[in-house]
């Protein structure tokens, strides 16, 4: 699997993200928001890769995501090459930082059970380890259910950081708390958690 060692180009510019980031993007109105990210990593130097859930795809296209990193988006744990790996166990080597974003209460919930049902939340659970930040993004009445904000705490428990969510109107209609956080938010804050594990920035 390319890497973020295998980009020359731009090596030694100020302010470039030396790193292989894993985009997990999960099934909210969002998501059109982390192209945005996604191609604001890659042009800062960044190797992303993103893995979508399938509601992900009802949204927004694979397609959209290829064309701002180059590189083919992972949607399933199995393979159809040949390939004998163990997709979810590569991706958690791989990465040297895992987002989600657009982080809903589903795939919150699933990361702080344990459940792994799909490619991104079983990537989630072998990647505990490494720095992990979630981008919240619900309905301001899904974001303020107790049995949200456990799960919540209980990735926070596990080491997960979260951006957001941030206060405005919803897709919904309604004003309150539950917007993802910005892309450039979303940005700094992964500049900040690759700086405080000693790799990702010249």
């Amino acid at each position: 699997m390319t890497d973020a060692t295998d980009r020359a180009d731009g090596a030694g510019e100020p302010n470039r993200i030396q790193a292989n980031v894993l985009l997990g993007v999960s099934g909210g109105i969002a998501a059109y928001k982390a192209v945005d990210l996604a191609s604001k990593l890659t042009a800062a130097g960044a190797c992303v890769q993103v893995v979508m859930t399938a509601a992900a795809c009802e949204l927004i296209g694979p397609p959209s995501f290829e064309a701002v990193t180059a590189r083919a988006v992972l949607t399933s744990l199995w393979r159809r090459d040949g390939d004998q790996a163990i997709r979810h166990i590569d991706l958690a080597a791989w990465a040297n930082i895992v987002v989600v974003a657009p982080a809903t209460a589903n795939i919150i919930g699933k990361t702080a059970g344990g459940i792994c049902d799909d490619l991104l939340s079983t990537t989630l659970c072998a990647a505990w380890q490494k720095p992990c930040l979630m981008a919240p993004a619900m309905n301001d009445r899904m974001w303020s259910n107790p049995a949200v904000q456990r799960n919540v705490a209980a990735v926070r428990e596990m080491g997960f950081q979260l951006v957001g969510p941030a206060t405005g109107r919803l897709a919904c209609g309604t004003e309150g708390p539950g917007r993802m956080a910005e892309p450039a938010e979303i940005l700094a804050a992964i500049r900040r958690m690759l700086k405080d594990a000693g790799r990702g920035t010249s």
